[in-house]
């Protein structure tokens, strides 16, 4: 497999489909130290010259404290590349770590939005791209079916809340064996993060899961990211999206389980 090819097809692909870049936009890259986002950079730096549109091409690392390695030679790496590249200690997260070490996620990556934000605007992005995978959304998609009761996964597309940037995941049709094999033969520099390495979460439940279906059903995660494409709503159990002679109706449908089915009946 030529794996800069397959990347770039699959980086393609995903820009096309969804209309992630557009011609004079700066692409800020949220560099997380990781294989995903070596992967996601590099691809956008080979499209950037091939592209029939014009964008720019910037990168950031927001250092949370959790690193479990010199952050140093990622920068010698940016400045290799010719990459305008910058760096940020959030100074409130690490006080969050200081202040409640038993944070959970959801409030790291509230922390990290706020500073990402504040990046892009100092760096005058008005794209930030992510680099979460196909495995990421595969995923996603487990954990909210299972864990929330929602039938959703991440967007591919979205904006901020103000609408100051476009949030793009380029990566969406790229595994995690194409980034990991990929960033190793560029000899890119990983810097791993500690959460990278816990245990007993849901996450890393979902990755074994994945890992043992897959030995079997290799085309997995493709099959999944197909279905998450080709939604058939008249075969699902929200009443929104089904014909009204079947039951359908206009408000929202119950959000867990234990509202579906409010009456019991006595046998």
């Amino acid at each position: 497999m030529d794996l800069e090819k397959t990347l770039l097809r699959k980086v393609g692909q995903a820009i096309e489909r969804f209309d992630m870049i557009r011609d004079g936009d700066r692409v800020a890259v949220g560099l997380s130290g990781g294989k995903d986002s070596v992967a996601l950079l590099e691809a956008l730096l080979l499209l950037q010259k091939r592209a029939p549109i014009h964008f720019e091409v910037c990168a950031f690392t927001v250092e949370q404290g959790k690193f479990l390695a010199p952050i140093a030679p990622f920068g010698d790496y940016m400045k290799e590349r010719g990459v305008e590249w910058l760096y940020v200690r959030d100074e409130p997260s690490f006080k969050l770590i200081e202040e409640q070490p038993d944070h959970g996620c959801d409030m790291c990556s509230r922390f990290r939005r706020r500073a990402v934000y504040e990046i892009g605007k100092q760096m005058g992005a008005n794209v930030i791209a992510l680099g979460h995978t196909a495995d990421d959304f595969c995923e996603s998609l487990l954990r909210n079916a299972m864990y929330t009761g929602r039938l959703s996964a991440l967007p591919a597309v979205t904006w901020s809340a103000k609408k100051d940037f476009r949030l793009i995941r380029p990566l969406v049709f790229v595994t995690e064996e194409i980034t990991r094999n990929y960033a190793a033969a560029l000899t890119a520099p990983v810097i791993p993060c500690g959460c990278s390495q816990k245990t007993g979460t849901v996450r890393r439940t979902l990755r074994d899961i994945f890992g043992e279906l897959e030995k079997e059903h290799p085309y997995l995660k493709e099959n999944l990211l197909s279905a998450m494409g080709n939604i058939q709503t008249d075969r699902l159990l929200d009443p929104r999206y089904l014909p009204a002679d079947a039951g359908g109706r206009a408000e929202p449908a119950p959000s867990n389980g234990a509202e579906l089915f409010p009456v019991v009946m006595e046998l």
